[in-house]
């Protein structure tokens, strides 16, 4: 009996694994090509308000900010708006010092954290389009021209842009992120062409100003967007011709510290939109939100019911025991990852099961946070040498 419940565990524990991992992204991709939304794309003109919300970023505003300026577009259609969250360092006298180009303050007193400063900056934003960027993103010049002709389409209230990771240290974190975020773009086209995204890279996505309503303080407002737009019937869709990039970090306890804090946000939107997960209601959205989210930040307990019925049933030689062990090498070279990082080495071969790990353990940590009631609001810019 007991080898019977521990068989049993195993392989719906990896059935569930291989769903999340291959079966998911499969099934969306498929229904991309069987049933595609298309989006009424064409060519035109609106206001846009570049919307950058930045806190203590004096080494990277001035870049920032030139970068911009450097958008192909028309001067007189384009507002550049830094929403400062009550920055405590040079941030705001750097932003002043290019009012005569026209780049416009907008300061947040007291720090209430990225979604909230956003709230009230999009009050003063003045553009039809606000597009939300980062302190430390680069753009190229066309992202405008990219990201808006799919705003003809009536049906689309976000259109995000593809970011692209560059890891000039040349790290395993760094190497495991970039590995994470190709397979992630892969969901995000067939997400986007099968319904709609549920989430947007947060320093890329662009939102119709007369459809953005005031996010809670805690959200995770690049997920929460694409759920509040389609909640009233608006897509968001993702345009991979627009492209920005960013340094990824090259530290385990840099990339650990953003992804409980994102885990976190997210689980806490997850809980207060669950009315959304009902297929019944949002369709294939439902789909989407359960299995990319929910699911994904199941797998830790997924790991460890696969690990402990597996230790169970390798009691017998066989083939339980062989794939205990392969369980275990992963593991152990995912712990020497870690160790060969922390003596300034890199082995590539060590990247991606040290950045599976550390995104797992991530799950664990938000989840325990976020069932103590622990909510995150503000948000701590993390720089390192590369």
């Amino acid at each position: 009996m007991m080898e019977i419940a521990a068989q049993l565990l195993f392989w719906s524990a990896l059935v569930l694994l291989a769903y999340v991992y291959v079966g998911y992204p499969l099934l969306a991709y498929l229904v991309s090509v069987a049933f595609p939304r298309t989006v009424a794309r064409a060519e035109s003109e609106p206001t846009v308000t570049m919307l950058i919300t930045a806190f203590n970023e004096e080494a990277a505003i001035a870049e920032k900010i030139k970068n911009t300026l450097a958008i192909e577009y028309p001067s007189e259609k384009l507002e550049i708006l830094v929403a400062s969250d009550g920055s405590t360092d040079r941030t705001d006298e750097i932003v002043k010092g290019f009012a005569d180009q026209g780049v416009s303050l907008f300061r947040q007193e007291g720090r209430v954290g990225k979604t909230e400063t956003q709230n009230n900056a999009v009050r003063e934003a003045s553009g039809d389009i606000i597009l939300f960027s980062d302190a430390t993103t680069e753009y190229g010049p066309d992202v405008l021209r990219r990201l808006l002709p799919a705003f003809a389409d009536e049906g689309v209230g976000c259109v995000a842009g593809r970011l692209i990771y560059v890891d000039k240290a040349g790290s395993s974190v760094g190497s495991g992120a970039k590995s994470y975020w190709n397979y992630e773009t892969f969901l995000k086209r067939s997400e986007s062409a099968a319904c709609s995204l549920i989430g947007a890279s947060g320093c890329i996505y662009a939102v119709r100003r007369s459809a953005y309503e005031p996010m809670y303080r805690e959200a995770c407002s690049d997920f929460l967007i694409c759920t509040e737009l389609y909640r009233r019937g608006l897509r968001s869709v993702f345009e991979p011709d627009a492209v920005c990039t960013e340094l990824t970090n090259h530290r385990t306890d840099a990339e650990l510290s953003m992804r409980v804090r994102v885990i976190s946000q997210t689980l806490t939107d997850l809980w207060r939109n669950r009315d959304m997960l009902n297929p019944a209601k949002s369709g294939f959205y439902a789909i989407e939100l359960i299995s990319h989210k929910c699911l994904r930040y199941a797998v830790p307990l997924m790991l460890a019911a696969l690990l402990l019925a597996n230790a169970a049933l390798a009691v017998s030689p066989g083939v339980f025991r062989i794939i205990l062990a392969v369980q275990v090498m992963f593991y152990v070279a995912a712990l020497a990852g870690w160790i060969t990082e922390r003596f300034g080495q890199r082995m590539s071969l060590l990247a991606i099961p040290q950045y599976f790990v550390l995104a797992n353990l991530a799950s664990v940590i938000a989840f325990y946070r976020f069932v103590g009631g622990e909510r995150v609001v503000t948000w701590e810019p993390i720089r390192e040498s590369n």
